[in-house]
Formats: C-alpha cells, sequence, structure tokens
C-alpha cells in the first residue's frame, strides 16, 4: 500500500516550495528596507544633533571671566564727592544709607559692576542684629543681586552640628523668581578644605553645585564643582593685595547669569568669612547656655515666610 507522502502530488510539492521561499525573500527584502529605514532616521537625529553636540563642546572649552578687586580706601569714584551718597539712594531703593561699596566687578577691562555691604548693621551692631548683607549693583548703580546671612538658619544648623559653625546666606538674583540658599556644610574635619553648596532652578529642573576651598590655599582661593564632580569654575585669590583681588572664571556651558552673579557676591563673601562664622559660633553658644534670647529681624523674617500663608 502506497504511504501518504508517496501520494503527494509533486506539482504541489513544488508549489509549496516556491511559496517558502518566496516568503522567505520577501521577508529578509522586508527586513533589510526596516534596517535601511532605522539607520536614515538614525542619521537624520544625529546631523540634528551635530550642532547642538558642537556647540556644546565649543562652549565646554570657552570660558568666561571677572575680576572681583577690593578697595583698600573709601575714597572712590561711586561713593566720595558732595552729595555723592544722596545721590546713590536716589538711583536705588536698594542702596541704603549705611551701604558701604567696598569692591568693583572688572569685565574685559572695564567696571560693570560695585560690591556693597550694609556697615553699620555689621559693624556697630551686636547680637542678632548683627546681620551680613551684601548687595551687588551695575556701574550705573542699578540693583542685581542680594546676599544676607541668614541667622536663624545658621544657629539652627550649628547647634545641629554640635557648635560647628554652620553659616547660611540667601540669595536673591533679579529675574529669578527663586531664592539661592547658600550653605557652609557641617560635613568638616579639622585642617581639611570647606565647601559651600547651592543649587539653582533651570526649567523647573535643579543644578547643584558647591565651591570647594583649595587645600593649597594662599589667597581665598575655591573651586567651583557641578553635581556630576566636574571643575566648572575657579575663584583664584591674589596673594600680593592688601584688599583683596579674586580673579574668577566659569566654563562656558555654565556661565549662567545667576552662577555669575552668584561668584561675585560670593567673593566678597570671601573677606568676612572667618568673622561670620565666629559670630554665628558665638550667638549659638550663647543661645544654648541660656544667655541669650534669640531674636530675628524683621527683614529676615520675611524670607521665612510661608508663601501660601493666607493674606
Amino acid at each position: 500500500m502506497a504511504t501518504s507522502a508517496q501520494r503527494k502530488d509533486p506539482v504541489e510539492t513544488e508549489a509549496r516550495a516556491a511559496a517558502a521561499e518566496a516568503a522567505a525573500d520577501a521577508r529578509a527584502e522586508s527586513l533589510e528596507q526596516a534596517r535601511k529605514a532605522q539607520t536614515a532616521a538614525q542619521k537624520r537625529e544625529d546631523a540634528k544633533a551635530a550642532p547642538k553636540k558642537s556647540a556644546d563642546e565649543a562652549l565646554k572649552k570657552k570660558w568666561q571671566d571677572f575680576t572681583v578687586d577690593v578697595w583698600i580706601t573709601p575714597f572712590n569714584s561711586i561713593e566720595f564727592g558732595f552729595w555723592k551718597r544722596d545721590r546713590n539712594k536716589g538711583k536705588s531703593r536698594q542702596f541704603t544709607t549705611d551701604m558701604d561699596v567696598f569692591a568693583e566687578i572688572i569685565e574685559n577691562g572695564e567696571r560693570t559692576g560695585v560690591l556693597g555691604f550694609r556697615k553699620e548693621l555689621w559693624n556697630d551692631a551686636t547680637g542678632m542684629d548683627k546681620r551680613l548683607v551684601f548687595k551687588l549693583f551695575s556701574e550705573t548703580l542699578n540693583w542685581r543681586a542680594s546676599m544676607d546671612l541668614m541667622l536663624g538658619r545658621s544657629i539652627q544648623q550649628t547647634l545641629g552640628a554640635r557648635g560647628l559653625p554652620v553659616t547660611t546666606y540667601a540669595i536673591n538674583t533679579s529675574g529669578d523668581d527663586f531664592l539661592v540658599t547658600l550653605e557652609r556644610s557641617a560635613n568638616k574635619w579639622p585642617f581639611l578644605p570647606e565647601h559651600f553648596s547651592f543649587f539653582i532652578m533651570d526649567d523647573g529642573v535643579p543644578k547643584f553645585y558647591r565651591f570647594r576651598r583649595d587645600i593649597i590655599n594662599l589667597g581665598g582661593d575655591y573651586t567651583l564643582i557641578d553635581q556630576t564632580g566636574e571643575t566648572v569654575g575657579y575663584l583664584n585669590g591674589a596673594v600680593l593685595t592688601v584688599g583683596g583681588k579674586w580673579r574668577c572664571t566659569v566654563r562656558g556651558d555654565h556661565a549662567d547669569p545667576r552662577i555669575m552673579m552668584i561668584m561675585k557676591l560670593f567673593a566678597g563673601m570671601i573677606l568676612f568669612n572667618g568673622e561670620a562664622r565666629r559670630h554665628v559660633k558665638r550667638i549659638a553658644r550663647e543661645v544654648r547656655a541660656g544667655r541669650m534670647t534669640p531674636d530675628i529681624q524683621r527683614q529676615e523674617a520675611d524670607l521665612y515666610m510661608n508663601p501660601r500663608r493666607v493674606r
């Protein structure tokens, strides 16, 4: 008796084989077309990304710089002169009666701004009335940014760090909806460099930075480091100066105007850094011992206000 395989029509078998071969060829052709389409799409994406990548690489290679030069005497073109202080007050509400301009910002060989601090509030006040407030102005004395020592937060952090002074500053830059908090790290071992950290909001995304004091530090040198650990800026203090002078550089892809203003304020703060730490440490010690009743000034208290409070 013939088997089922023997009974198969040779024509049908040949047709099946031809159909299978044609299907395999069609599948291979389809896969090849898909691979070509994917390659073409990837090339288009690479072509679009190439200019952006080239621009980013160019920014990384380009550095912006400025100089913060501290004046030795108060006899400067900003404040010295008949009725000069009254005219300055008229230019900006931020230029208070006790504002003492102590440094200038030099960019491309020209003065583009000045730094001042509230002299009476720092030099003449005592206890928790003694606060450090810096302000950055343009060359024409238009306000650009402020930096306030937050005693309440500083004392809180200092007590939490068992007496290690942790200074905290609130920075308000023009044109930004967010306050920036700059804070000295409590993770500080003796004889090792200190760190100050902060972050800015960029289109709803936080970008974190820290200033690290250099181990070999003769003129008040700090390095700016981003959240990935890359070095993106420097504050190099000059050694042979009477007042103080810092040459500051920022990598192009991190030269955000807010970063530049924060660096300018930070450079001015370096002059007062040691005294500010001692002031915070002294107050925290008095509060802990019960010899001082804490009292926060209204200007500082306003910065702690709940933005969702009922008004």
